[in-house]
């Protein structure tokens, strides 16, 4: 089992909370106002959680607002480290070898799992929050006086349906890839699969009729589901045992997936060498020869036709 302290005695695995729950805000009220060049992501791009904040850091043309600094997607016993190499570089703004040195300089008490994304304050020296769902909320408002694209992926009409979907979806398909791969028994694995499969199957029937997650506009869900999507068929399928179907397998979710992967930008974020290094390697008690496969195969740049759904 990768990490011993996330499971239950049942064979489940349980992820931890996020520890650091900071907020930058345009006003300041919180300590930790919007400033030009402040703030500094560190994330894998093999990390779903990490993915979506590189996501909102794209779309909101926030590049030269907030750095970015890569992590070596293959994590060791040490955790994950900063090292040059293809797509990933050693750190930057403070020379930290390994991400775990960040947490220790913010909490020297912290003794749990050191987790991508962070947000670093480099006018503090320290963490302002590792909580991915609120990273991707801060770039989508609070740096608004700093780019030049007010997209609102939250907006206030659509949030408690958002949130209704967001509460589905994550713990039974973004954690629910991680709960029937990462556990350690029989009963609990099939549970989790079957749970997985019945909201991948709710959510193709959503798909069916509307074009996006909520309405007809790009919201947050959607950029929090498209990370798992992207993974499934290349890791999750085989490296998890999340194999009863693939994306490929469900016509509106893999319409959906092609539609959001060619939007603007959004293929640049997308990494698969990281992606299929990371899980394969990583977790070699899953995968002990750590063998990378080759493929899928995946024509993600095919007509998606979701535009047909008005």
């Amino acid at each position: 089992m990768p990490f011993p302290k996330e499971q239950s005695k049942e064979g489940e695995f349980v992820r931890q909370e996020d520890r650091f729950r900071g907020w930058v805000t345009a006003d300041g009220s919180s300590g930790y106002p919007a400033e030009p060049g402040r703030y500094h992501l560190y994330v894998s791009l093999a990390c779903p959680w990490a993915h979506r904040t590189v996501i909102l850091r794209k779309l909101k043309r926030l590049e030269n607002v907030v750095g970015m600094t890569v992590v070596d997607p293959i994590r060791d016993e040490k955790g994950w480290a900063f090292r040059n190499g293809p797509g990933y570089s050693e750190d930057p703004i403070n020379g930290f070898r390994y991400l775990s040195e960040a947490y220790k300089k913010t909490d020297p008490t912290f003794n749990d799992r050191v987790t991508v994304p962070v947000l670093w304050d480099k006018k503090t020296g320290r963490i302002v929050s590792n909580s991915d769902d609120d990273i991707m909320r801060m770039l989508n408002s609070e740096l608004n006086a700093l780019t030049d694209v007010k997209t609102d992926f939250y907006p206030a009409p659509l949030r408690a349906e958002i949130d209704e979907i967001n509460n589905f979806i994550y713990p039974n398909i973004n954690d629910g890839v991680y709960r029937a791969g990462f556990a350690t028994t029989q009963a609990s694995y099939e549970q989790a699969v079957r749970n997985l499969f019945d909201a991948l199957d709710r959510i193709e029937a959503r798909l069916s009729k509307q074009r996006y997650l909520v309405g007809q506009q790009i919201t947050e869900a959607d950029w929090r589901l498209f990370p798992t999507l992207i993974r499934f068929d290349a890791v999750y399928h085989g490296h998890f045992k999340c194999n009863i179907r693939r994306i490929v397998d469900y016509p509106h979710l893999w319409g959906y997936l092609r539609e959001l992967y060619q939007h603007d930008g959004i293929a640049e974020t997308v990494n698969f060498d990281h992606i299929k290094r990371h899980y394969y390697v990583t977790h070699d008690d899953i995968n002990p020869t750590r063998i990378v496969p080759v493929g899928p195969a995946l024509d993600l740049t095919s007509p998606h036709g979701r535009d047909r759904l008005k």
